[in-house]
């Protein structure tokens, strides 16, 4: 979506994307080797009941998913970062999760009138309906002059 597109109340859906059980034990083997990711017989013994992924792989996702459904081919460029982010309920392999965008706001920088900032929260949801992932993300997008 181009950044012209974007208005305040806005929301976008997208997915959903399945995470598979490999997935999980690669990302969480390289990146977030704590035993409930990567180990399935001491997660089943752990307080989650058997493993879950990365919190940190479940931003990858939503990310994955804005990036497919929402920001490719658009004028971004660029985040300044996150405003907060809340892993609210275990994902696990065989999930099916679903993106929900919500705009927050839009503006045009006062300072760098060829900057665009888009103020978004960013949702997942399992096949249950189950939020997984909040955050607030900050966009920046090059404009025309």
């Amino acid at each position: 979506m181009k950044y012209a597109e974007f208005f305040t109340g806005q929301v976008i859906t997208a997915g959903p994307y399945v995470l598979t059980e490999p997935e999980l034990l690669a990302f969480a083997t390289a990146w977030d080797p704590q035993w409930f990711h990567t180990d399935p017989e001491a997660a089943a013994q752990g307080p989650h009941g058997g493993l879950i992924a990365s919190g940190w792989q479940t931003c990858g996702i939503a990310m994955r998913l804005a990036v497919d459904h929402v920001l490719a081919g658009s004028e971004s460029f660029a985040s300044p970062g996150l405003a907060y982010v809340k892993w609210t309920h275990p994902v696990r392999a065989g999930d099916a999760l679903s993106f929900t965008a919500t705009v927050l706001d839009t503006r045009r920088s006062a300072s760098k009138p060829e900057l665009g900032i888009l103020r978004w929260r960013w949702q997942l949801f399992n096949q249950h309906q189950v939020q997984v992932l909040d955050l607030e993300a900050t966009s920046l997008f090059k404009l025309p002059v």
